[in-house]
């Protein structure tokens, strides 16, 4: 703040003003809207083309269906080719995540996405060196569900395609809310927790699966309780703000904050006006505006 003074000086303009040009001066350097979109459809095709691949690989197999199978015959399960292949194209694509995590957008919840890639890479590599395959494939497909809804709601966002955004974002809260906070700890962390013992001791794979496993489910209920306010405040106001989870940039912050000074500041004029209007009327004279000018400049009272 003292630098900003200094240059303000230094420039003869007021202090608003430079703190207004350094914003609109990190804003050029702000990804377009195109680049958003092609971001968003980008993890569509992929949430799209994982989802139903997940399905198509695990729709016959018995652990989708009986939970325990997960467990039948461990250690000793073969790994299938097309489980191998699953595996390969998850992975790939959360590393690609990471690698071009500082290139994105960044995003409000840039630290929680940081945390939720290296747990899933964690997850999947640490499931497919123990051979808990049938794990970590019913992780991965109840976690892709979710997202096919929420890059969609993203691209509809940058279209502008107001109604439709609102009602694909309410089916993406339900099916998000469903699949993490329902089908995930009954599918998933109860089956590693308590199916798991009826045939093990626990051992070191058992404490550190497990402890990944709660670290995503916390990221669950932290993008819950986000998604389930917006939603609070859809049915209240009919419509939709914005993206709370991952839509805004840290850029925005600033202005923001710059929203809220001018929303102050018209406030506390339109608060002056309307007091010295209410002094003006109790001291017995009227507002100007109700009075009618004339062509040579002086008014008369109606």
């Amino acid at each position: 703040q003292g630098e900003m003074i200094i240059l303000a000086k230094q420039c003869n303009l007021p202090v608003r003003k430079v703190e207004r040009w350094f914003r609109r001066r990190r804003n050029t350097d702000r990804p377009s809207l195109s680049k958003k979109f092609c971001e968003a459809c980008w993890r569509f095709t992929f949430y799209f083309i994982s989802f139903f691949t997940g399905l198509a690989v695990l729709y016959d197999k018995p652990w989708l269906w009986d939970h325990r199978e997960c467990w039948a015959g461990y250690p000793q399960q073969p790994l299938q080719s097309s489980l191998f292949w699953y595996y390969l194209l998850e992975l790939s694509f959360y590393w690609s995540l990471v690698f071009t995590l500082p290139f994105d957008v960044k995003r409000k919840d840039f630290k929680e996405q940081i945390v939720h890639h290296a747990a899933t890479i964690f997850l999947i590599s640490f499931s497919y060196c123990a051979n808990y395959i049938r794990i970590g494939t019913l992780v991965m497909v109840i976690h892709d569900a979710s997202d096919c809804f929420l890059e969609p709601t993203k691209i509809l966002n940058y279209m502008k395609w107001k109604k439709t955004c609102d009602s694909l974002f309410m089916i993406f809260s339900a099916v998000f809310l469903i699949s993490r906070l329902v089908i995930f700890p009954y599918t998933v962390l109860y089956n590693t927790y308590y199916y798991s013992m009826e045939i093990f001791q626990p051992f070191f794979g058992y404490y550190f699966m497990n402890a990944l496993l709660i670290i995503l489910q916390l990221l669950h209920v932290f993008w819950s309780c986000l998604i389930m306010h917006m939603v609070y405040k859809f049915i209240l106001q009919g419509t939709m703000e914005k993206d709370m989870r991952s839509d805004t940039e840290e850029s925005d912050k600033d202005e923001e904050r710059e929203k809220n000074r001018e929303k102050e500041k018209n406030g506390t004029t339109y608060f002056s006006n309307v007091t010295s209007n209410n002094y003006i009327q109790r001291n017995g004279s009227e507002p100007l505006n109700n009075r009618t000018h004339l062509t040579n400049g002086h008014a008369k009272e109606r």
